[in-house]
């Protein structure tokens, strides 16, 4: 989980939660007397503390001789964005979601993911670039390669044919229902 925390008046600064140490997850555990479990639950929800405790204890390594009680940011001025680790699983965990729903297709999946995701990511692009590859990718990996005789054509001594479709060009009219709704997010 990334902390933006963006100063008034200033350019915001990114602090990775994974980049802690443990020595440094437990002062901020004793700071802000709450178990490390809670802590990372709390940052999903942007919970004040939790962001407060993870960008102090990192700022400190920096400015050692920084207090916990100098450090304090207004209410606006921290959120938590999902990190390219997290989205990359979340984004996996939704489109797994299409193997065993015949009702769900990643076109749906991937229209419900742009709608959201990107707006929690701390990098909105990678997000929105890996949701578009993962619904243009095959929804059966082994089915989508071909045995060697297919593909090649000196195999058959003719000329590949062509095809009345790329792939990845499937489109759908289909539109998400509450029934194919994924997990929820948390947002700002």
């Amino acid at each position: 989980m990334i902390i933006v925390y963006t100063p008034a008046g200033g350019e915001p600064e990114h602090y990775d939660a994974s980049s802690l140490r443990v020595s440094e997850a437990q002062i901020v555990q004793r700071t802000v007397d709450m178990k490390w479990q809670d802590i990372k639950a709390g940052l999903e929800q942007d919970d004040l503390d939790a962001m407060r405790g993870i960008v102090w204890v990192i700022k400190k390594r920096s400015q050692p001789s920084l207090r916990f009680g100098e450090f304090d940011p207004g209410v606006d001025e921290m959120t938590s964005r999902m990190d390219q680790k997290e989205v990359t699983a979340y984004v996996d965990n939704a489109f797994s979601a299409v193997d065993g729903d015949d009702d769900l297709t990643p076109e749906m999946v991937a229209t419900i993911l742009r709608e959201r995701l990107p707006d929690v990511a701390a990098d909105p692009e990678h997000a929105r670039s890996l949701i578009d590859a993962r619904a243009q990718a095959p929804k059966d990996p082994a089915a989508a390669e071909a045995s060697p005789q297919e593909t090649d054509p000196a195999a058959h001594g003719s000329s590949p044919s062509p095809t009345s479709s790329e792939p990845g060009t499937a489109t759908s009219d289909s539109s998400p229902t509450s029934s194919t709704s994924l997990p929820e997010m948390s947002t700002p």
